[in-house]
């Protein structure tokens, strides 16, 4: 029997019902075809943790070091890119400014001032998008503090994550990537180039090009570009959805500061930044109900694994006083776990805080509404909010 035939919610599921509002098919997926051949992905989709715990651990079998893996037709190999010992020989160079006390005293000040001068120009307006006004701008700053570029700006690091971003995105819908992101990217491994020849510099990037080439530290350089800007804002805005959108708990959030972790953990679990990540099979496997070959897709729907209700409880309820929801699968796992999650948490806590404190009756605008959107990256197209102006 074909994988069509033997997978007929595959079948029927739609990349577009996935972009929209992804969750119900996903359930239903995850149900009764856990494992389940996509034929619009070309690939297989999975929806329960177990399995997809199993698929992030197992590097080996499902690798993202292949040809049609987006990013790196575009930057080069990195640390995103490879697997095994060249992964591990990326990746720690950039490991230690990543742990928690680190990333607690080399950025908790600069995110602290970044946050308090975005919300004081914010405030006096009474309205405001805040994923374009202030998450946006938040993430692209701290990116920039934490590379430590020589000679550039916030505006210049946006300019060319933006395109870089537009040239993977039309490589992973199936389109040629214009020259723009190739352009792009020569003029940010210019930039480290520069950095890392400067004596006088100091940054991660002049750290890790004692151990790495200066393209591959230029590479790895756009990776972390690319994931602190663009799922810190989604992880900032989506929090924010989520705690306005329901008042209750945002009353036992304002009641209980505390309780922040937990309603930023949830709205991870609920809608995280990145819904899925990309593996290859390296050789012919069993997963579930699915016998896969190599060479085969394998998506990892991270949305469909943190609603799963054999470890969630309600799962599509939101919680913030919800005990395990810190078994969320948002910063991925495995050898490709998210190397920033620290800082993100970090960015989104003080971030939240400062936000609601500073900010009074925060609300969504009734009159604009927003919703999550997309299929690899979920957040709102704007998030347009409401605060009575200070006494």
């Amino acid at each position: 029997m074909s994988a069509v035939g033997s997978f007929p919610l595959g079948a029927a599921t739609t990349l577009a019902e996935l972009t929209r509002d992804p969750h119900a098919r996903l359930a239903l997926l995850r149900e009764h075809e856990p494992v389940s051949w996509l034929p619009e992905l070309d690939g297989w989709l999975v929806t329960r943790r177990d399995l997809a715990l199993g698929v992030m651990r197992d590097a080996a079998t499902f690798t993202v070091d292949d040809p049609r893996f987006s990013t790196a037709q575009v930057v080069g190999p990195s640390m995103l890119s490879l697997d095994g010992e060249p992964h591990a020989r990326h990746r720690e160079p950039f490991t230690a400014p990543f742990r928690p006390r680190e990333v607690r005293e080399g950025f908790a000040s600069f995110i602290e001032k970044e946050t308090r001068r975005l919300v004081t120009g914010l405030a006096p307006a009474g309205a405001a998008d805040l994923r374009r006004a202030f998450a946006g701008p938040l993430a692209v700053a701290v990116v920039t503090e934490a590379l430590g570029l020589v000679g550039t700006s916030t505006a210049t690091v946006l300019s060319w994550y933006e395109t870089i971003v537009a040239s993977v995105s039309d490589i992973t819908a199936g389109h040629a990537a214009g020259p723009a992101g190739t352009a792009a990217y020569a003029r940010l491994r210019a930039a480290v180039e520069a950095t890392v020849a400067d004596r006088d510099a100091s940054s991660l990037l002049v750290s890790a090009a004692g151990r790495l080439t200066v393209p591959e530290v230029a590479s790895n350089a756009a990776v972390l570009m690319f994931g602190g800007i663009e799922t810190t804002e989604g992880m900032i805005t989506n929090a924010l959805l989520h705690l306005l959108g329901h008042p209750d708990q945002l009353a036992l959030v304002l009641a209980d500061p505390d309780l922040l972790d937990g309603a930023i953990e949830e709205s991870l679990r609920l809608e995280p930044g990145a819904a899925v990540v990309d593996r290859y099979a390296t050789r012919d496997t069993v997963l579930g109900p699915a016998t896969i070959r190599r060479g085969d897709l394998v998506t990892v729907s991270l949305a469909g694994a943190n609603r799963d209700p054999a470890v969630f409880t309600d799962p599509d309820r939101f919680d913030v006083r919800r005990a395990n929801a810190r078994l969320q699968l948002a910063f991925a796992h495995g050898p490709h776990y998210c190397l920033a999650a620290h800082l993100a948490r970090l960015e989104a806590r003080i971030a939240l805080q400062y936000l609601l404190e500073r900010l009074p009756a925060l609300r969504l605008d009734p009159a604009r509404p927003c919703a999550a959107h997309g299929l690899v990256f979920r957040k709102p197209g704007a998030l347009h909010v409401l605060w009575d102006h200070p006494a």
